[in-house]
This record gives structure tokens, sequence and C-alpha cells, in this order.
């Protein structure tokens, strides 16, 4: 299984979700799914899916939330 198909899976379960996540949150949504992974996986996956231009980043009190980029350009 390789790193880019699970970003491809997580990106399009992030879209069905319609909301901003955290790494928690993204962890609970894959669990289950043949793409199911650990905390840091999926924070690699998410931080990865951010450099592609997929998502965006806003950290506050210490707690980093992601969020879709829609073809819109609005958040």
């Amino acid at each position: 299984m390789s790193d880019t198909t699970r970003r491809a899976y997580l990106h399009e379960v992030l879209q069905t979700a319609g909301h901003p996540v955290t790494t928690e949150t993204a962890v609970q949504l894959l669990d289950g799914s043949p793409y199911a992974a650990g905390r840091n996986t999926v924070r690699k996956s998410l931080r990865g899916l951010a450099r592609t231009g997929l998502l965006t980043v806003t950290t506050t009190d210490g707690r980093t939330t992601y969020h879709l980029i829609h073809s819109t350009g609005d958040q």
C-alpha cells in the first residue's frame, strides 16, 4: 500500500466529511478502512496533502486543524 494511495483515499474521506479535521479526527475517519493507520502515519499524510495544496493548516492553542481547499478558492 503506497503512501500516495493512502493520501488520495484520505483526501476523498475528508471531502465526504466536509468539515475541518484534526489528526485524531482523521484517524477516526479512517478506522475500519483498508487505509487505517496510527496518528504518525495519518499526520504525515495530512501534511503531505497540505504540501500539495489540497489542505490548509491552522494552529490554535497548540492544536493543528486541517481544512479542505475548495476549487473555488473558498475554505
